[in-house]
């Protein structure tokens, strides 16, 4: 492993195209910001899928094709090249938000091309069904065999998340994907004993983003400055909204499909967020926490 100090430098002195080139089988972090000095986190919160969970990897490639598809079907559409570019460009603007969010966005822009309005529940239903097509090995596998549930997370959560716990933190989970999957998928991998009641996602009445509200419930509850707020995620979203109310950031860029090293996609859209440090997963959680509570 890469110490701290020698990821920094190699980071302020070097142009990097591909991030695959330095973390391709090494773990390190790529520091921004470091934790502000005079702050002890005890309020921490992570993202699901994509940070913690493995299960729905490959969403986006169900979500992306599925509503270019839409796209190309109505009166005014431009090439398949524009489309996809357009729909790639919003659906990781708005990853992080309820699944909603993206499909109100496409019925927008299908009304823009001339097509006609839908009810943005619709698209949503039909995303999810042709997910649950994707995912559905793997639920059975997890359900049969729950000793396979380290195959189907972002390596060293388990190990991050004990530490977290034994120095006393208040784990929060929030996702954009429908809370009683985010239930049930915690469970199957054994994380839901981590945050007990405090596992939010989204409900189908919700027009409001849950994540913001969740931030703005654990900074009025526990009344904390937003920089005692510590945050893990892989999406622009929940690295926005930590890092306006001043909390520490930390993306989680995984590579999803190998398990290890940084999808150089992911780590601009969470530099771009204003994430605070990059990492690929938590596969060395004690130099992590070492880091983060100096």
């Amino acid at each position: 492993m890469k110490a701290v100090e020698d990821i920094h430098m190699f980071y302020e002195h070097n142009m990097v195209s591909d991030i695959r080139a330095v973390l391709e089988d090494e773990w390190g972090m790529e520091i921004i910001n470091y934790p502000k000095a005079d702050v002890v986190f005890k309020h921490v919160l992570f993202d699901f899928d994509g940070t913690l969970s493995l299960i729905r990897e490959g969403w986006r490639g169900i979500m992306i094709p599925y509503f270019v598809e839409v796209l190309l079907d109505t009166p005014k559409a431009e090439s398949k090249e524009a489309i996809d570019e357009e729909v790639t460009l919003f659906v990781d603007r708005l990853t992080g938000k309820q699944t909603i969010f993206q499909c109100i966005k496409l019925d927008g822009e299908v009304v823009k091309r001339g097509g006609v309005k839908n009810e943005p529940g619709v698209y949503k239903a039909e995303y999810l069904r042709r997910l649950g097509v994707h995912i559905e090995n793997r639920i059975k596998d997890l359900t049969e065999n729950n000793n396979k549930a380290h195959e189907y997370m972002v390596p060293g959560g388990v190990e991050l998340l004990e530490l977290l716990r034994d120095k006393g933190c208040t784990l929060y989970l929030a996702s954009g994907t429908d809370e009683i999957d985010v239930q049930n998928e915690a469970r199957l991998l054994g994380l839901d004993k981590f945050f007990g009641e405090h596992i939010y996602g989204a409900v189908d009445a919700m027009t409001d983003c849950s994540k913001e509200a969740v931030i703005k419930e654990i900074i009025s509850k526990n009344n904390l400055t937003g920089a005692e707020l510590l945050s893990f995620g892989d999406g622009y979203v929940e690295i926005e909204l930590v890092s306006d109310v001043g909390g520490y950031s930390v993306g989680v860029a995984t590579d999803e499909v190998r398990r290890k090293g940084v999808n150089p996609v992911k780590r601009e859209r969470l530099l771009e967020g204003g994430a605070d440090l990059i990492i690929p997963d938590f596969a060395e959680p004690q130099e992590l926490i070492a880091f983060l509570f100096h």
